[in-house]
């Protein structure tokens, strides 16, 4: 049940190599347009998809609400996808979301920004002063991502298993390298554990899901954690009521076998000039 992530720099050729990797590797490479082909099952358009696409919301507001419940129901997807083993997931802050799972490789590709700034104009048939805006631009809107929703640098090496500068390798090379290490015996030693994880991954992104979509409750102050079925939420809650519909929309969520209620009703002022 290996699983490959992937992070990239705009203008690295990834996708290509992603490309003849899954096909080297027969597996399943989940990009955009895999997540196009499969977001109605999971209530999702293509405009809301490419609203939310690798992109941190500007401020703490209501639209933000609506931001987040999009980008829990995209993250279902792909835990979803994961969960059959042997596929790629392309972008999105996959090596983040699947924190903890030791089955799996985490990849990274980046070139000098010049270098990626050529290949992109060359290949979008673009102005090179406007593949320079756009990729400047992509670099910060995905740094800004990750930073925002996993409190993680974009660049850290530390959080990748393998970096390539797919400016001084070949693609053949670089497809080369990832199959040789896709086999390591690590990754599928540790599937049994990755699964049950992967597993309590998704059942907690359900109940995200429901909460976000739900309205209902102030979600953004609180968290669920699940282990073997059972929910835990801890935080704090602004009203008893929101406390009681956070505990019925996750005990219905399918394969919430518990929920364990940790929560404090905080009151508060909304607004500075409230009485």
């Amino acid at each position: 049940m290996a699983i490959i992530t992937i992070s990239r720099q705009m203008g690295t050729g990834a996708h290509q190599i992603a490309t003849d990797l899954a096909k080297r590797l027969k597996y399943s490479l989940v990009d955009d347009a895999k997540i196009l082909a499969l977001a109605t099952a999971y209530g999702l358009s293509r405009e809301e998809i490419q609203w939310v696409d690798e992109k941190p919301p500007a401020t703490i507001t209501d639209e933000d609400r609506r931001y987040a419940a999009l980008l829990s129901g995209i993250e279902l997807l792909l835990l979803e996808c994961c969960r059959q083993g042997n596929v790629i997931i392309y972008g999105r802050g996959a090596q983040d979301l699947l924190a903890g799972m030791e089955n799996v490789l985490r990849l990274r590709f980046v070139a000098p920004f010049d270098v990626r700034v050529e290949k992109f104009a060359e290949r979008e048939w673009l102005d090179p002063d406007l593949a320079k805006t756009l990729i400047r631009k992509s670099d910060h809107q995905r740094n800004g991502f990750i930073s925002y929703y996993f409190e993680r640098e974009w660049n850290d090496p530390l959080g990748y298993d393998l970096v390539f500068n797919t400016c001084c390798l070949s693609p053949g090379s670089v497809v080369e390298s990832i199959v040789a290490a896709v086999r390591d015996p690590r990754l599928a030693y540790c599937e049994a554990d990755s699964f049950s994880l992967l597993e309590d991954k998704i059942l907690c992104k359900r109940v995200e899901t429901e909460l976000l979509k739900s309205g209902v409750v102030e979600y953004l102050h609180f968290r669920a954690e699940v282990k073997k079925g059972v929910v835990t939420f801890s935080g704090h809650v602004h009203t008893d009521a929101e406390r009681q519909s956070a505990l019925v929309i996750a005990q219905a969520v399918p394969g919430a076998v518990r929920v364990i209620d940790q929560l404090q009703v905080v009151e508060y002022r909304r607004y500075r000039g409230e009485k």
